[in-house]
């Protein structure tokens, strides 16, 4: 999984491989080792949802995806379009959520992009 992230928006982008994962209900993890003890670690699941939720703290966070939405997603693959989701923060702040299957593996995978008529 690559995680961008810069001021209040979040982009990540899995290949196929994970989100065959993510489909069988497990987790798909990005983890990074710091200096010291500590470890800067995101992951994302599905979950039967209606919205997406964000929990955890700075280093170690969760991602909900709704697994209807995500089912529906798969279903246009390959795309460069993703989901969005805007999530609501204490304190009056909004985190932007992009969360995108990688197009080119995608269509390696799934065979060409398909096209709008």
């Amino acid at each position: 999984m690559k995680v961008q992230l810069q001021g209040q928006s979040l982009r990540l982008r899995i290949d196929e491989a994970e989100l065959a994962r993510l489909r069988d209900g497990r987790d798909v993890v990005n983890r990074t080792v710091l200096p010291g003890p500590d470890a800067f670690a995101q992951s994302v699941v599905l979950g039967d949802v209606a919205h997406a939720t964000l929990s955890g703290g700075a280093s170690d966070w969760r991602l909900v995806l709704p697994r209807a939405q995500v089912e529906d997603y798969v279903q246009r693959l390959p795309c460069k379009d993703g989901l969005r989701h805007v999530l609501s923060l204490s304190g009056g702040e909004a985190l932007d959520v992009d969360f995108e299957v990688d197009v080119r593996d995608s269509a390696r995978v799934r065979g060409k992009a398909r096209r709008e008529g």
